[in-house]
């Protein structure tokens, strides 16, 4: 398969990189954060080979792949001019999500691209704890304790590499986040706590806990963080604020967390965990019912994500997480039941779709299952939730448990050791060969399902080229401000029209986002106009009021310096419309293209109104 023919049919389908706001992807599906929710063609995604379905939820816009996953994702950035971001929330309407969509976004977010990492040093654990119990190793010993180190230092040092991650989702400076999280396991204070020594901080009394391993702290203080660098970013003179932003948040969020912060998210976190566990503990059996019947759902909407921080702060609490042993059956099931599908039909294309994705859901990667097979045959999806249910109830009624957060895979048995260890491994494949047998015996209606993957597939080779070529011409100016929209022409310095094409903007309120993704070629020195090129080669101007270069400055605010890479929607400055007014200036802003001689036309918007991140200018090639 060529990925790069494959990413260019996804971002035409998505509406064109212009109406990317944000992408990334986890274990098996690229989950976009687009501009326009209506743009996308789905019908037309799901007939792209190499493209197992689309899915639309927690606010996002989820085009399901499956193993290839990163290598489409790669290709997306050869065949863009998107810049390789792993999150660029800050893009995001979040007014138009619920409160439970924005939680699941933030979670994958923070969490999605540390997967593979969690699962590899968890397996590590496992493996040692496997070792250990069978007497094959000493734990005194010197490869052991290196192997230790290797799969305890992400637990342990978790709260950095969360932060890490949570700073790119919250925007703010990443190093000085990690930098905040190693406060946490400074050393002097690790040993202070250990020894039960009491610190005040300024006469105020310091309520130490542990910090390593834990998931809640950080990422709380990472978004108040947020907030505090904001403020500073924004009330210091340019001069200084490179130096003095960093100094203000160290000197206080690092004292905030431990005083305030830390022991208010530890608290949080033990409430939590106690709350899951008598949940959990009301009855195990229900309880593994529930989630091995429920757990594929979850994931085929990507809300599994909200519960790993849960499974991540059982693990630090107790040391052992009950839930992840109930889901794991409801993975085997769903490959059960491709493999039923395998042995049942008789249609040729089928059989080589199920036994891949049989194959796909041994290692834990159940989308080529669920999107390819049963949930197109229905019934077997059915049958693969009740014995998932079957298997969670075997795995709560002998109290398995995970020592680690991971894939459920085959490969990944080693970090059930313990309690209910083989009780698991016996869920595993018991559900397995429920759904399996089951198929078999009560079997599914695959005519229909034949045609249409026929008549998909002959419709998918007309389609596609208009499409490309359509995308490919135009190209779209955001608007930097919300307003009133005038013609160039009309307003009273005749200069900008002749500069190119573009709007005026009569502006509603102070603040002046960025029009396009690309490079701030120039920051007027007076902070009253901005020039971008964007990585097209468009090049943009805005500029603010008319003569307001007589202000030199006075009444602006810049954010941005010249060289700086900025997304569209970015807050880029400040004015104070009532001291510009009081002076007698006219604020009316000028978006020219200032290239626009380079195009076939640069066409305005068509509304006496506009808000700022709305398409503005439209840019035929």
């Amino acid at each position: 398969m060529d990925y790069k023919i494959l990413a260019k049919d996804i971002v035409n389908n998505v509406g064109g990189e212009e109406n990317i706001s944000d992408f990334y992807h986890c274990a098996t599906r690229l989950r976009f954060t687009l501009k326009n929710n209506n743009k996308p063609n789905k019908a037309e995604l799901e007939k792209l080979e190499g493209v197992i379905t689309v899915v639309e939820s927690g606010g996002m816009f989820q085009v399901v792949i499956g193993n290839n996953v990163a290598s489409v994702h790669d290709a997306i950035y050869e065949v863009t001019n998107l810049e390789k971001q792993e999150d660029n929330s800050s893009n995001k309407d979040d007014t138009k999500r619920n409160l439970f969509e924005k939680f699941t976004d933030l979670i994958s977010g923070i969490f999605s691209s540390l997967l593979g990492l969690l699962a590899g040093a968890g397996l590590i654990k496992g493996i040692l704890a496997l070792l250990t119990s069978f007497n094959l190793i000493d734990p005194a010993n010197g490869t052991y304790r290196i192997l230790a180190a290797a799969g305890d230092s992400f637990f342990y040092f978790l709260p950095i590499i969360l932060a890490f991650t949570a700073a790119r989702k919250f925007k703010v400076n990443q190093y000085l986040a990690v930098t905040i999280a190693g406060g946490l396991i400074y050393p002097d204070l690790v040993a202070a706590f250990a020894t039960k020594e009491s610190l005040t901080f300024l006469g105020i009394p310091v309520i130490l806990a542990k910090y390593s391993n834990t998931v809640i702290p950080i990422i709380l203080a990472i978004w108040i963080l947020k907030y505090v660098e904001n403020f500073f970013k924004k009330i210091l003179h340019d001069s200084v604020r490179n130096l003095l932003t960093p100094f203000f948040c160290l000197i206080i969020m690092i004292p905030l967390t431990y005083i305030v912060i830390g022991p208010i998210a530890i608290y949080a976190s033990n409430l939590l965990a106690d709350g899951v566990l008598s949940i959990y503990n009301l009855s195990p059996i229900v309880s593994g019912i529930v989630m091995g019947a429920s757990w594929q759902i979850l994931v085929m909407f990507g809300l599994h994500w909200g519960i790993t921080p849960i499974e991540l702060n059982m693990i630090s609490k107790f040391g052992r997480d009950p839930i992840g042993p109930t889901t794991g059956p409801a993975v085997a099931a769903q490959a059960g039941a491709a493999l039923g599908v395998f042995f049942k039909t008789k249609n040729k294309a089928m059989k080589g779709i199920s036994m891949s994705a049989f194959i796909a859901g041994l290692f834990g990667i159940t989308e080529p299952a669920v999107y390819g097979v049963t949930l197109k045959l229905k019934r077997p999806f059915i049958i693969a939730c009740i014995a998932g249910a079957f298997g969670g109830a075997i795995a709560g009624a002998f109290g398995s448990g995970a020592i680690a957060v991971a894939p459920k895979s085959v490969l990944t048995f080693p970090i059930f050791v313990g309690q209910g260890f083989l009780a698991y491994i016996a869920a595993y494949f018991l559900a397995m060969i429920l759904a399996c047998v089951l198929t078999i015996i009560f079997g599914f209606k695959e005519e229909a399902e034949e045609s249409q993957t026929a008549s998909t597939n002959k419709e998918s080779v007309v389609a596609k080229p208009v499409k490309v070529e359509q995308n490919s011409m135009t190209e779209s100016v955001n608007s930097c401000l919300t307003g009133i929209v005038k013609p160039l022409t009309e307003i009273s310095d005749p200069a900008f029209a002749s500069m190119g094409k573009g709007i005026a903007i009569v502006p509603e309120d102070g603040k002046v986002y960025s029009p396009v993704d690309g490079t701030v070629s120039t920051v007027f020195r007076t902070k009253h106009a901005y020039a971008f090129t964007t990585d097209t080669g468009v090049e943009v101007l805005i500029h603010i009021g008319i003569d307001t270069v007589k202000l030199k400055g006075d009444g602006f605010t810049s954010y941005v310096d010249t060289g700086a890479q900025v997304n569209k929607g970015d807050l880029i400055a400040e004015f104070d419309m009532d001291k510009i007014k009081q002076q007698g200036f006219d604020l009316t802003t000028s978006l020219v293209v200032t290239n626009s001689n380079q195009y076939l036309d640069v066409l305005p918007i068509k509304k006496n109104r506009v808000t700022h991140g709305e398409e503005s200018l439209f840019i035929l090639r």
